[in-house]
């Protein structure tokens, strides 16, 4: 599926891998719709990406934060053909550990955020996406790309409910293709290693010689190139994902070929 004149909502668009994603993607010529709950981020990035961009203030979690952002996303552009989820948080908790179990407040809360805000906004989007007259020579209507991790895979100690939360995304891309082939949307999962971003970075925006001085031991585990993946790459590999129209039902992973280590 081309990605000029099509409209894309993003997920976590306001920094990090949304936010390359929707910025190689304006550039694309698509429309964009930015979902996220950091304003004063992404609503000056919306702004700054042109007529073509907008941003909502969305709680992915929240049933009716989701339906209101896709009715704006409706009511902005007539249409949605791409789908990014990237929303998404982690903590690192021992299931019992020198303070005691694992809250499971805690744990419930990344559930609910990385899986079940995933699933929250990309039902919504197939609902609209079947809606679409088909834009593929094979009848394609629409591209849902959700977001795991490695730790779905190899979840590091404390790492229960991350692994946990993004092993369900992993585990649910199948079945969705499943589910929503009949209707021309395609599923896949893009499983990022480590990735310099917001996150990774401890809240900062912009690469330091501080920062990458610290991060030195993590970017040794990887296999080769022997640095940490950039958002640009993910956001490249979400664009092969959307043009390649042979891609459904697939885990992809993107991390340099490491293998995380227990801690």
């Amino acid at each position: 599926m081309e990605i000029s004149g099509k409209v894309a909502v993003i997920t976590g668009g306001a920094s990090g891998l949304g936010r390359a994603t929707a910025e190689r993607w304006i550039e694309q010529g698509a429309k964009i719709a930015i979902l996220d709950m950091d304003e004063d981020k992404g609503a000056p990035l919306a702004e700054t990406l042109g007529e073509n961009c907008i941003f909502i203030n969305t709680n992915v979690v929240e049933e009716d934060s989701a339906v209101n952002a896709i009715e704006k996303t409706m009511e902005a552009f007539g249409a949605i053909h791409i789908n990014c989820n990237y929303a998404g948080t982690g903590n690192a908790i021992r299931t019992v550990g020198r303070k005691g179990v694992f809250p499971l407040d805690q744990f419930i809360r990344i559930i609910q955020i990385n899986l079940v805000g995933t699933f929250n906004v990309l039902r919504l989007c197939a609902e609209q996406m079947a809606k679409n007259d088909p834009v593929t020579e094979d009848g394609g209507r629409g591209v849902i790309i959700n977001t795991a991790s490695v730790a779905a895979y190899e979840g590091q100690i404390g790492q229960a409910a991350y692994s946990a939360s993004k092993g369900g995304v992993v585990g649910m891309t199948l079945p969705i293709a499943r589910d929503l082939a009949v209707m021309g949307i395609r599923v896949n999962t893009i499983v990022p290693g480590l990735i310099y971003t917001p996150l990774m970075m401890g809240g900062a925006e912009e690469m330091t010689p501080e920062i990458e001085q610290a991060l030195l031991p993590l970017s040794s585990q990887v296999l080769y190139p022997k640095r940490l993946g950039k958002a640009e790459e993910i956001a490249q590999l979400a664009s092969s994902i959307v043009e390649n129209d042979y891609i459904n039902g697939e885990c992809i992973r993107i991390d340099g070929g490491i293998r995380m280590q227990p801690k």
